[in-house]
């Protein structure tokens, strides 16, 4: 197997390389490019030699996605990033998997055998989009880390009733009506999560399906939402989102 590595921190390229050697004596680390500028007309001149693409999300001259709009990206690719906020971006071209760093050997072990796994299911890489498809539906965000102190939790998705905005600040409150601030913006977030279960209302509110306890007829055609958690602050739907809200809330959207 033939592999290109992108990757501008020396470190984590040599480390990739390593692992990939320890995985297996077939593999040819072909090239390792720590730029776009670099990548970029390799990839043009190259990519039929090329099994496997290796990306780090963030290079010091742009994000990886860039090359995608550059040129045809043809073969798969493998994500590396120490961001989790790329994952729906990656799953949109021709990525088998998104590993965080620090990857480890069990991590990439796992991403090349769903990589052979799918080569076993369909006779090229090229053909791998609706594997890709079903993938990006699935890897919606599950869990959000918040601080408490000096500790670090997490907290499941589902069970958040609700993100808001405040200030230059962002917050989740949960079903319990616990509230925790997180280092997303509510734009973020609207790429993150399931679009089946949340719903962004306002220019403030992103709410869950399943913590709306009644829909309220408000002024100038707008909605009032009242949530199982109690909040000091009114959820209002905007006049420009009521009929979306409607589809979404009956399943339509």
């Amino acid at each position: 197997m033939k592999i290109v590595i992108i990757e501008d921190e020396p470190l984590a390229s040599e480390k990739l390389e390593r692992y990939l050697l320890k995985y297996s004596e077939k593999v040819e680390v072909l090239s390792i490019l720590p730029s776009l500028e670099l990548a970029i007309p390799w990839i043009t001149e190259h990519q039929p030699e090329v099994d496997l693409f290796f990306m780090d999300v963030q290079l010091t001259d742009g994000l990886s996605f860039e090359i995608f709009s550059k040129i045809k990206v043809q073969k798969p690719v493998i994500f590396t990033t120490a961001f989790d906020e790329f994952a729906i971006d990656a799953f949109k071209v021709n990525s088998i998997d998104y590993l965080l760093k620090p990857v480890t050997f069990t991590d990439l072990s796992r991403a090349l055998l769903k990589l052979k796994s799918l080569k076993e299911q369909f006779s090229s890489p090229v053909e791998l989009a609706p594997v890709i498809q079903q993938l990006q539906e699935k890897r919606y965000k599950d869990r959000f880390l918040v601080r408490i102190g000096n500790h670090i939790n997490s907290v499941q998705s589902n069970s958040i009733n609700a993100f808001f905005a405040e200030g230059r600040d962002a917050y989740l409150i949960t079903e319990k009506g616990k509230k925790y601030i997180i280092e997303y913006k509510l734009e973020a977030l609207e790429e993150l999560l399931d679009p089946k279960l949340f719903f962004r209302v306002n220019r403030t509110f992103i709410v869950n399906i399943n913590a709306i306890a009644d829909v309220t007829v408000y002024a100038n055609r707008r909605l009032k939402l009242i949530l199982n958690s109690k909040l000091d602050k009114e959820v209002i739907i905007s006049r420009e989102k009521v009929a979306d809200f409607k589809k979404w809330f009956e399943g339509l959207a």
